[in-house]
Order: C-alpha cells, then structure tokens, then sequence
C-alpha cells in the first residue's frame, strides 16, 4: 500500500517470515525523513522509529502532522506500540519522542552515547545545567543491548560517525535501522561533519552494517528527491549497497572515501532547523519550560558555526 497525501508517502516492506518485522516507511517532506513503524507480523506489536514533529524554520511553529499520521496508521493496521525509539538526536527535524511515548504510555530510547552529545551542545548553548538526557529518555541503550517487539529480538549497534552517540537496531533476522550512515545507493553516504563526528568512524559503522548478511534489508534515515528521481526511497538490501551504491560499493578504498566524504563535508551548510533541534531533542522532544507569559522560548548561540 503507498498512500501520498502532499507526498507523505507510506510504504510497506512486507514480512519474510515469523523473524521478519513488517516494517512502514512514512516520508516527511519537509525534512527528507523516513520514519518507520516497525513490527512483529505475529503479535502486530510494534516500535516507533524516529517519528517526526513538525517544525517551521521560519514562524518557528511547531505542528503534529507526522504525529497523527503514525497515529492513524498504528490504528488502521491494528497495532500495538510497545517502544518508541530514537537512532541519535537529529539535527534536521524535531522529534515526537516525548509526545508518542505519552500518547502510548510506554517508555522511549535512544543511545547511551546521547549523554556525550548532550556534553558537547551544553557548551554551544551555555545550558551547564541542561539537557540532561535521562531525564527525558526511558532507556539509554549501549552496544549489543536486546530487547524484543512482540516475538521479534533486537539488538543495538552502536554506529557513530555522523554523530558519536548514534545506534542501529538489527530486527529479527533481515532487518536493520540504520539512519544517517548510508543513503540509498544512488545518493551514497551520509554526512559527518557535525560536532563529535568522524568520517573515519562513519566508513567503520558502515562495514560493520555491511557485515550482516546480503539479504538484510537497510532502511535509512533520510533521501531528497530531485529531477531524477522524485519519488523518495529508504529501503535497499546489503547485496544492493555493494553492487552500486555510488560511496561504498565493493571494492571502494577507505582512505579515498573519507577524504572525499571530509571534503564534500566541508561545502555543506549547517541544517535549517539543527540550532533549534538539538536543544529540543536531547530532551527528546520536549520544548524548554513556558516561561511566565506562558510561551515556550529557545536559545540561540551566536557566531559560533
């Protein structure tokens, strides 16, 4: 099923068996993200995956169209949602963290290294006594951390590189989450170049991905349509990455990759929305405290990107 309502397209990638998640890819296209309902084709219990909320870089409005999007897809497919979980704290859109684990009244995650990014943007923000990280999340995962949706096991890669705190989740036995590492193989990799980033460490997370089977299929976090292809995509198997994926194929050189991703890195400007996001999402989505004539107010820091 794709359903395009302003090109929030919805898409199924079927289930392959009983260790096999069903797993929707709902796009935002404002933000260029996918987000992912994921889950178990036996139980129909499921995990929210780097679901969105609406933010306008300009009116600085926020807005729950990705919100009640899933919502109405977990509904319509008669889901449970048991998990609400987040792959590294965005830079690029704001997350519904807080508003769907409150919604489902079950607890959400992000990595454990969150708390070294979060270190990082108390300085940029002069907050030394915010952004505390596990005040907001209900489980911090490490590396190789289990734990279930339904009757499918997961378990937590640690996948740092486009941010040092980043995680994958490996669902079931072909399935796996893997963000901003790669992108699909006609757009290549992901960026690095943020705080705390490494382009040496992005090549490491990738060949570990690549180390899970052909048949595992990636799903990522982001892709931008253009004149050649307008339809947004997020989903393509190990086996297809090595064949043609344009960064990282078979036979790709390390050195040569990370000097041209670290060269690439440098032309690109700083994300729209990043400034505003990272304080909101290392607080998993929740806006700064209304202040005394009841509105909410972030902070900006100047001239230091």
């Amino acid at each position: 099923m794709s359903n395009s309502n302003d090109n929030r397209v919805e898409r199924l990638s079927k289930s392959n068996g009983p260790k096999s998640p069903e797993v929707w890819g709902i796009y935002d296209p404002p933000t260029g993200s996918a987000q992912y309902v994921v889950a178990c084709p036996t139980t129909k219990k499921c995990a929210l995956v780097d679901i969105v909320q609406g933010f306008d870089p300009k009116s600085f409005a926020t807005d729950k169209i990705a919100f009640d999007q899933i919502v109405a897809l977990v509904e319509r497919e008669g889901y449970k949602v048991e998990w609400v979980l987040d792959t590294h704290p965005h830079a690029d859109h704001l997350t519904a963290s807080s508003l769907l684990a409150q919604h489902y009244n079950v607890p959400n995650a992000i990595g454990a290294k969150t708390r070294k990014i979060a270190e990082l943007w108390r300085d940029y923000y002069n907050e030394p006594d915010g952004l505390k990280v596990d005040e907001h999340y209900a489980h911090l995962f490490n590396h190789g951390d289990t734990f279930t949706i339904g009757e499918l096991d997961v378990q937590v890669m640690l996948s740092t590189g486009h941010t040092l705190g980043s995680i994958s989740y490996v669902v079931g036995d072909d399935c796996a989450l893997v963000h901003d590492t790669l992108m699909q193989p006609d757009r290549g990799t992901s960026r690095c170049d943020f705080p705390g980033g490494s382009a040496s460490e992005l090549w490491d997370s990738i060949q570990a991905i690549f180390a899970l089977g052909d048949d595992v299929r990636l799903f990522i976090g982001h892709d931008y349509t253009n004149d050649e292809r307008q339809e947004p995509q997020w989903e393509a198997t190990i086996s297809e990455h090595l064949a043609s994926n344009i960064h990282v194929k078979s036979g790709t050189d390390r050195g040569e990759w990370i000097a041209k991703r670290e060269k690439r890195d440098a032309t690109l400007p700083l994300p729209d929305r990043m400034l505003a996001a990272l304080q909101v999402n290392l607080c998993a989505g929740k806006l700064p405290a209304r202040e005394d004539d009841g509105n909410h107010y972030l902070k900006m820091p100047v001239n230091r990107f």
